[in-house]
């Protein structure tokens, strides 16, 4: 066995040298975390505790992944885990980090506000579609890593050629956020009943239909009733959905942004061309943005160029290290020099 640089982790987007203190877990989240302290023989880092992590939450969930767990996939104590993790919540995190650190596809020339935002949220969902885990870790505030920052800021590229304010754009990038959640987590959990029932069909109420003609009366369901017994409210054999909720949910989602923005237009904000892509029979593009998005994430020369990126960053950032390093020693031997100064100053005017 052979040591291994304590400085891996999820390859994210750099800070510069001067970095203020942060907390410990966004020490790690963002590679300027204190290095573990040197053992002989250590082929462990915070880079493969992640991926294992990853990996059996990939195949289990989320209620898979536990310290112990995680060091026996490895093959070492869990106690030697925390030399580079602190905490489960800290472990999870990383995980997080990982998953999101996603390759997106470039940006629309000339820019498509819509074409981009609905492209934006269809990637989210792909995300978690990968990483159906990720949607069980609570958010416990506002984004604050580099590749949660990451997806925001390419929320916000799709945003650029718009007459919104700041607060605007953030809060539209945070309302199809949470509707790319939403919709990945019903779907998750759509799937996983489904899956769970086997034969049985009444997971979706189609072994229920008949019952529920008689059971869903006009009194008490007057609104209801009708859906029922036109058999649009559960499935009627094949082809019996027309629409894709998800895929119509997201176009009147836009509709939404784009009518606010005319209004903007009209009371004289800056005239820009933020309708040329306005489509509101896009759900075929929807559909097909889901093929997009999933084939992107997997196609083999992304892939290739994203690990030359990472592996680039990685070294970017062990020498910024080294970097902070040899200046703190500069500014440590400084405040010596001046030390020894103050002191022989002082010594001279006692002896004078």
């Amino acid at each position: 066995m052979t040591d291994t640089p304590e400085t891996d982790l999820p390859e994210t987007d750099l800070p510069g040298p001067d970095v203020p203190e942060l907390p410990p877990r966004l020490a790690l989240a963002w590679g300027v975390a204190e290095r573990p302290e040197r053992v002989p023989r250590r082929e462990l880092s915070i880079e493969r505790i992640v991926e294992a992590a990853v990996e059996i939450a990939d195949a289990e969930g989320l209620a898979g992944v536990s310290m112990a767990r995680v060091a026996k996939s490895l093959g070492f104590t869990t106690m030697s885990l925390y030399r580079y993790v602190t905490s489960k919540d800290d472990l999870l995190l990383l995980m997080l980090e990982l998953a999101l650190d996603e390759e997106f596809p470039a940006a629309h020339d000339p820019a498509d506000w819509r074409a981009e935002l609905r492209e934006w949220v269809l990637f989210v969902m792909a995300v978690y579609r990968r990483h159906p885990w990720a949607l069980d870790i609570p958010i416990t505030g506002a984004p604050m890593t580099p590749a949660n920052l990451r997806f925001l800021d390419v929320g916000l590229r799709a945003l650029r050629s718009v007459p919104l304010s700041d607060d605007e754009k953030i809060a539209t990038v945070l309302l199809v956020s949470g509707y790319a959640r939403n919709s990945a987590g019903l779907e998750r959990d759509l799937n996983h009943a489904v899956a769970e029932a086997g034969d049985d069909d009444g997971v979706l109420g189609s072994s229920f239909g008949d019952a529920l003609r008689v059971l869903v009366d006009e009194v008490r369901f007057p609104y209801l009733r009708p859906l029922v017994e036109r058999g649009t409210y559960v499935p009627q054999g094949e082809g019996f959905d027309e629409i894709d909720d998800v895929a119509w949910g997201l176009e009147r989602l836009l509709d939404g942004v784009a009518a606010y923005l005319a209004e903007k237009t009209a009371a004289g904000a800056p005239p820009q061309d933020v309708f040329a892509a306005a489509d509101h029979e896009g759900i075929a593009e929807v559909e097909a943005g889901v093929v997009v998005a999933n084939a992107y994430a997997s196609d083999a020369k992304v892939k290739k160029a994203a690990a030359k990126r990472k592996e680039a960053e990685r070294r970017l950032r062990e020498d910024q290290k080294r970097v902070r390093e040899r200046e703190k020693a500069l500014r440590d031997a400084r405040k010596a020099e001046a030390e020894a100064v103050k002191v022989a100053r002082e010594r001279a005017e006692r002896d004078r």
